[in-house]
């Protein structure tokens, strides 16, 4: 595998690297020493799959408070999404900004989340499936989100968006900065 950090630090974009002959190719998406040697010592507990009918389908912008807060292994099995990490630590650097990246089922690109993020997508296409990883239990008392069209975040969302959830449509906003 190969890890490529994102400008927001503990994050990385994981492409597999492929062993290929006439029969197609192997590949390994997930390696606990590959892990360990980039800090994530964590083990996935949890996966979850999300299938989206419609093109510029989006859903998020999700996390987890702590001490339940949850890092996250997104992979799209099928179709093309783009993926979307905000960073929510307080101590962070990096604090509010985002990063985004196209996830596709052809090159098979992971996008590892860490804990303290929030994460979104939109799909790109009709008939995407997402296939999430997950780190940490999922504990719906501790779960919240932020808003897909906050103007502090600015988030340049690839389409229009064509279906989202009322939860997702009423998150509150950041305050704005004085």
């Amino acid at each position: 595998m190969r890890f490529t950090p994102t400008p927001l630090a503990g994050a990385f974009v994981i492409d597999i690297e492929r062993l290929e002959d006439s029969r197609g190719f192997f590949g390994r998406t997930y390696c606990e020493q590959e892990f360990a040697a980039h800090g994530i010592f964590q083990h996935p507990v949890q996966s979850n799959v999300s299938f989206n009918a419609m093109r510029g389908t989006l859903r998020g912008m999700h996390f987890q408070r702590a001490p339940h807060a949850e890092a996250k292994l997104v992979r799209c099995t099928a179709g093309r999404i783009f993926d979307v990490i905000v960073d929510m630590r307080e101590d962070s650097p990096t604090l509010h900004q985002w990063f985004g990246v196209e996830l596709d089922s052809t090159s098979r690109r992971a996008l590892y989340i860490p804990e303290g993020f929030a994460h979104g997508f939109q799909t790109l296409e009709d008939a995407c499936e997402v296939f999430y990883e997950m780190f940490n239990m999922f504990q719906p008392g501790y779960a919240g989100g932020l808003r897909w069209d906050d103007q502090v975040l600015g988030i340049k969302w690839p389409l229009e968006v064509a279906s989202i959830s009322d939860k997702d449509q009423t998150y509150p906003l950041l305050p704005t900065q004085p």
